[in-house]
């Protein structure tokens, strides 16, 4: 076992290093020189200093995605090499003879082990993003916010592993059909109560206080043919510089909403020009697509996740201190293999994304008729959260859900030019 887990770090480090010489000495993010000049050019709206601190903190907060992402999957290892998962399913069944109290304990403390070895890259993240001026939180308020991470997430993992370990127990191979099927309701039940239960544990969501640009807002979302009566502001100055506006929920909770530094920062026409991005995604129902799709994925997901599982106990069970999928300590093994997977995927899932969002941009070009005040939003957006204009490539598949802002520039820039012709 030490011979597997010393190879697993060396792996981890030689990968580590890896990563940092694409991202700091190798990758590219310099535009074509054929767009130099233009709006898609970053030396056109941020100085140079701006571009220098957008580089460097792009550079490192992408490098901490993608040494977290291993260093995550590590963690659950080690939990279940170290036989920690183990411990706690005996800790557990000797401290109830219930399941549901079983399952609280062990979530718990499973819980606990995860937070304690992964709040350094969290913390380190904060620190980089208010050192670059991009967060403006402080320690308290971030603390608090992981502290309701912690509450929320273990809440939802216990619900989780009550239903899901219950079924493995009941259903000893059909066990991740009947799952999936738990988890289609499950799923449109929680996007349903988002906006109006758990959005506002975090910060606090109010109807638009400029009535006048509400008003134009919703004559907008009239011309949309969106049947709407509240814009909703969120207070975010507390906690960062960057910009935003989002669709959340379905049904009757679904919510378009404003950050109130995008409010604060951006003109009249471009916070239209941000809204009618917003309808775009509710006219195509970007939102509905996006529960089908999570749904579909997760029948597959579970799918897989059974077979890989089965498979790693018959190979390494002994080393994972596992002998049956249906024991409470597998828990980690499943966490990592499902994490997998959906870094695997992602590359699919944010190419998508970015298709829609680029459709939502042209919707919202063909409502406003503005291309203009699209160009400014976004060279201000990038100005607030130091964002990399021209990502390098690698990064944009596994990282970016919307097209990048040379891409959207160049779009834009395209349109300019068609009017003109």
């Amino acid at each position: 076992m030490k011979k597997i887990i010393g190879w697993a770090i060396i792996i981890y480090v030689l990968y580590c290093i890896g990563i940092a010489w694409y991202l700091f000495s190798f990758a590219d993010s310099s535009i074509p020189s054929k767009w130099k000049g233009t709006s898609a050019d970053p030396a056109t709206f941020l100085t140079p200093s701006e571009q220098v601190l957008s580089e460097q903190y792009s550079q490192w907060k992408n490098f901490l995605f993608f040494v977290s992402v291993p260093y995550d999957w590590l963690a659950y290892l080690a939990v279940l090499w170290l036989g920690m998962a183990k411990a706690l399913q005996t800790w557990s069944e000797k401290a109830t003879k219930w399941f549901v109290l079983q399952v609280a304990f062990y979530v718990f403390w499973f819980s606990i082990i995860m937070t304690v070895l992964t709040l350094p890259f969290d913390f380190i993240s904060y620190r980089i993003s208010w050192a670059y001026g991009v967060s403006t939180q402080s320690v308290f308020s971030w603390m608090r916010d992981e502290a309701m991470d912690f509450l929320v997430n273990t809440v939802m993992l216990f619900l989780i592993v009550v239903v899901l370990y219950g079924l493995i127990r009941r259903f000893e191979k059909r066990w991740w059909l009947y799952a999936w099927m738990v988890s289609v309701p499950f799923t449109i039940f929680f996007m349903f109560i988002q906006p109006v239960v758990i959005d506002p544990l975090y910060n606090d969501f109010y109807p638009l206080k400029d009535k006048v640009l509400e008003a134009k807002i919703l004559a907008l979302a009239e011309k949309a043919h969106i049947p709407s009566d509240h814009v909703f502001e969120v207070n975010m100055s507390e906690k960062t510089n960057t910009l935003n506006a989002y669709v959340t929920g379905i049904g009757s909770h679904a919510r378009i909403v404003l950050w109130d530094t995008t409010l604060q920062r951006l003109k009249e026409k471009e916070v239209l020009f941000i809204m009618a991005h917003e309808m775009g995604h509710y006219v195509m129902k970007h939102v509905y697509w996006g529960v089908a799709s999570y749904i579909v994925l997760t029948f597959a997901g579970l799918f897989v996740a059974g077979r890989v599982m089965n498979w790693l106990i018959r190979r390494w069970g002994e080393y994972f201190h596992l002998h049956k999928i249906s024991a409470l300590a597998s828990l980690p093994m499943f966490l990592l293999v499902i994490s997998v997977l959906n870094f695997s995927v992602s590359p699919v899932v944010n190419m998508v994304s970015r298709y829609e969002e680029h459709a939502a941009d042209e919707y919202a070009i063909k409502l406003t008729k503005d291309p203009d005040a699209a160009i400014s939003a976004f060279q201000k957006l990038t100005k607030a959260g130091l964002s990399e204009v021209n990502p390098p490539v690698f990064v944009k598949i596994f990282r970016y859900t919307h097209p990048t802002i040379f891409e959207r520039m160049v779009f834009l820039e395209k349109q300019k030019y068609s009017e003109r012709n």
